[in-house]
């Protein structure tokens, strides 16, 4: 037989004992997770729901779900122990990692730029003038022009229509 033959198949079988090595080591880590869980510790179970683990069976833990509610589970549907920090921020909201000597940043900054006292000067609030943009109102217009003025302003303004453009549609 030809190396090059047996090539493909040495590369399959490898490839197989990578994927089930890998596998195999989760599995462990698993294992050992729901093994190192302890009374008091919080928990979520693969089916979504937050507990605080409350005794530590063989096969089975008991899990504190809320007031007087006790559920019995099996031991394999435990599926992440969570730290302390990491379980009240989930089940009760308490953020523990926020540091009260530190300056808080403004989310924008607009309150960086308004103060508390008046402004001396009444006129500063009365310099917000319009600006124009090119686009003419009804109302800018002077009120002595007539209809028949305006509508041949209004003529003048729009595009001249080429040869392929016409009125009808």
């Amino acid at each position: 037989m030809n190396i090059v033959t047996l090539l493909p198949f040495i590369v399959l079988i490898g490839a197989m004992f990578l994927m089930t090595r890998s596998a195999k080591r989760k599995q462990q880590a698993a294992a050992q997770m729901r093994n190192d869980m302890q009374p008091g510790t919080g928990v979520r179970t693969i089916g979504g729901m937050y507990a605080t683990v409350k005794e530590v069976n063989e096969e089975t833990v008991l899990l504190d779900a809320g007031p007087g509610v006790e559920l019995l589970f099996a031991k394999n549907s435990i599926g992440a122990v969570l730290g302390d920090d990491e379980y009240n921020r989930i089940v009760h909201g308490i953020e523990h990692d926020l540091k009260t000597d530190e300056a808080v940043v403004p989310d924008d900054a607009s309150s960086l730029t308004e103060t508390d006292e008046p402004s001396d000067d009444a006129s500063a609030a009365s310099d917000d003038k319009r600006i124009d943009l090119g686009k003419k109102d009804a109302a800018d217009e002077p009120a002595d022009k007539t209809e028949t003025e305006a509508a041949e302003v209004k003529a003048e303004e729009e595009p001249k229509k080429t040869d392929g453009e016409s009125d009808a549609k």
